[in-house]
């Protein structure tokens, strides 16, 4: 018997391990949540605007493109009618559409308007997203909203 095919019959995590050796660390995406690095996204508004899997926002994505507060509100121009869940829907939707649009890939960017949240302006500009869809902790289908660039 050939040494690869010997090989085949091992798991990618044994085969790893005999490459690289023991995992010094890991950091678990449930950690991520927990110090606020990612930003979960209620599992039922998920699912009502087109996911079956759980879904998380970059803390850096959710401070460009969700979150809003009566401050941002009272600096502006004019009224913009903006709040936290209206703005989260508005990235999902996208997002969805950009999966649906992306079948096979496992990261796609897509563009959303929003209103920046600071300055004084109540016009929207374009921000672009990316979501990727990877492992979970449990090697579970997550999906993952980020700015382009972050990893």
């Amino acid at each position: 018997m050939s040494e690869h095919t010997e090989h085949t019959g091992q798991n990618n995590e044994q085969d790893a391990a005999s490459w690289f050796g023991d995992v010094i660390h890991t950091y678990t995406r449930a950690q991520a949540i927990q110090d606020g690095v990612l930003v979960a996204v209620d599992d039922d508004l998920a699912r009502s605007a087109g996911f079956g899997v759980p879904v998380a926002l970059t803390t850096t994505a959710w401070a460009d493109c969700v979150a809003w507060d009566e401050e941002n509100e009272a600096g502006r121009d004019g009224a913009t009618g903006q709040d936290e869940t209206g703005r989260l829907w508005d990235v999902l939707t996208m997002a969805r559409y950009a999966a649906a649009r992306a079948t096979g890939a496992s990261r796609v960017d897509y563009d959303l308007m929003r209103v920046p949240p600071a300055g004084a302006l109540s016009t929207a500009s374009l921000a672009t997203l990316s979501l990727h869809i990877g492992p979970g902790d449990n090697a579970e289908p997550v999906v993952t909203i980020m700015l382009p660039g972050e990893d």
